[in-house]
């Protein structure tokens, strides 16, 4: 499923921590990735983890735009549906690892900045969401 026509690819990575990122967008209790994990010896977790699928969607579309396709355009080039690759980009997929490095390479950014970003992203999303709770649970203290 990788993408032979190099030739319209357009050089560009995905620069960390650079821009601001929503909030993750609200998911039903059934959703939630916590529920089902234990907490790790030694520190506490997240009341609600950001999903990977949500991450990796969210950082495919900021690269996409970033460096200037649309959705047809990139869909085209990657050899994937556009319908298909807008569920990726809105988490509601999940990306096998042929067809996320269909679609890096289509964008000419590397499988590895991606990932990288979308870790980037979880982790952020996981220490602001400690740090409100943080803060609620010292507002209800004083």
């Amino acid at each position: 499923m990788m993408a032979t026509n190099m030739a319209h690819n357009r050089p560009g990575s995905v620069a960390l921590l650079e821009r601001h990122r929503p909030a993750p967008s609200p998911r039903p209790a059934s959703a939630t990735v916590s529920d089902r994990r234990t907490e790790p010896a030694g520190g506490c977790m997240p009341s609600e983890e950001p999903l990977l699928r949500e991450a990796l969607g969210s950082t495919l579309k900021e690269s996409r735009m970033a460096n200037g396709f649309t959705l047809r355009d990139l869909a085209k080039l990657a050899n994937v549906s556009p319908g298909y690759l807008s569920e990726l980009e809105r988490g509601r997929k999940e990306v096998s690892s042929e067809l996320l490095a269909s679609v890096c390479h289509a964008m000419g950014v590397s499988v590895a900045s991606i990932i990288l970003e979308a870790a980037s992203m979880m982790t952020l999303d996981a220490a602001a969401a400690e740090l409100a709770s943080t803060m609620a649970a010292s507002v209800g203290t004083e």
